[in-house]
């Protein structure tokens, strides 16, 4: 029998040199990915409602900054130490999602959010608006016709502006 072979002939398969410490979980890219993807999902229940966020998602991408900043200190993290941390294939995987995730929300937000259908009730410039009634801040129902209206006691009113927020939903 050859010196350089081991003595207990049991073993079937080549010897695996065994570490000491166990591989951790990289939760810096897992948490990254989980932020990503709220800042994804939330824009229409949370952010779409207010318009300070809505005509620009500034917090939603800063949301998407925080995610993107775990997700590289992650893959850093599982790319320099791959004895100590997991991550080195759902690493880029994640990060691919996530990136996507970022690309689709720009272009739907940016892209197909000025390509909304027309309105076919809404008037058109120059046009007359028709005449509705609304309440004021103090309660008191106002109309465009008593607004347009001139009375004895005050000048003639020369037009009213009206803005129209139009949104689709």
């Amino acid at each position: 029998m050859p010196e350089n072979l081991p003595s207990d002939s049991s073993a079937a398969g080549p010897i695996e040199p065994q570490s000491s410490a166990k591989r951790r979980a990289n939760a810096p890219l897992w948490l990254g990915f989980l932020i990503v993807l709220f800042a994804f999902l939330s824009y229409i229940p949370i952010f779409a409602k207010y318009p300070v966020t809505r005509d620009m998602p500034w917090a939603s991408f800063l949301i998407f900054a925080l995610g993107f900043i775990f997700l590289f200190a992650g893959l850093r993290r599982a790319f320099s130490q791959p004895t100590a941390y997991r991550g080195k294939i759902a690493g880029p995987i994640l990060t691919t999602i996530s990136v996507a995730a970022l690309v689709f929300f720009c272009l739907t937000i940016f892209s197909l959010g000025k390509h909304l259908p027309p309105s076919a009730q809404a008037p058109k410039v120059g046009q007359k608006a028709p005449d509705f009634a609304l309440t004021d801040a103090s309660g008191k129902t106002v109309s465009l016709a008593s607004l347009l209206s001139t009375s004895a006691t005050s000048q003639p009113v020369k037009g009213v502006v009206l803005i129209f927020y139009r949104g689709y939903w």
